[in-house]
């Protein structure tokens, strides 16, 4: 394999990891963000967070290319196809101590990320249970008909039989 020390390399792939642990550092605190809005049934705060996190996961994707990138140009110096590097053959053309602090960020950026889809796996729970409480309440009122227009509104009208057979407490019998 490659001998040790490509220092043009390694300090790319050290940016790169630095680069990656901010961003997923920013997206952790989003989600973060975006969790407590949920918490506090702050509608217009979700849905700004909604599209901010869109933008982050552009921003992710551009990272992903520059990944891709340095693992092209990885495989090329290892002389292995780049789906086939890994942090431990990267290391090959590393200094120790450029091999210890990739190993280090590495790590971090596992964790962080691993936080991150825990958080938004909690998020997309709390959100489908606001939502079915919401069509709950919209079920029991006799609004819910499951069609919606694109603004919004029901689009079709509910009868007062079909009301009156979803009424929880039939004050007039």
């Amino acid at each position: 394999m490659a001998s040790h020390g490509d220092p043009l390399l390694t300090g790319d792939v050290l940016a790169h990891l630095d680069q990656q642990l901010q961003a997923a550092r920013r997206l952790l605190g989003l989600v973060l963000e975006q969790g407590a809005a949920i918490r506090r049934r702050d509608v217009q705060e979700v849905v700004r967070m909604a599209g901010i996190l869109q933008v982050e996961m552009q921003r992710r994707t551009m990272l992903d290319e520059q990944r891709r990138r340095l693992l092209d140009r990885a495989g090329a110096r290892l002389s292995v196809v780049p789906g086939a590097v890994t942090l431990t053959l990267l290391e090959q053309l590393m200094d120790p101590e450029s091999a210890a602090s990739a190993s280090e960020r590495s790590a971090a950026l596992r964790g962080l990320l691993a936080e991150t889809q825990q958080q938004h796996h909690t998020n997309r729970v709390l959100m489908n249970q606001e939502l079915g409480f919401l069509d709950h309440l919209l079920r029991l009122t006799g609004q819910a008909t499951g069609a919606y227009d694109s603004g919004g509104d029901r689009s079709d009208t509910t009868t007062a039989s079909a009301v009156a057979r979803r009424r929880v407490l039939d004050l007039e019998a």
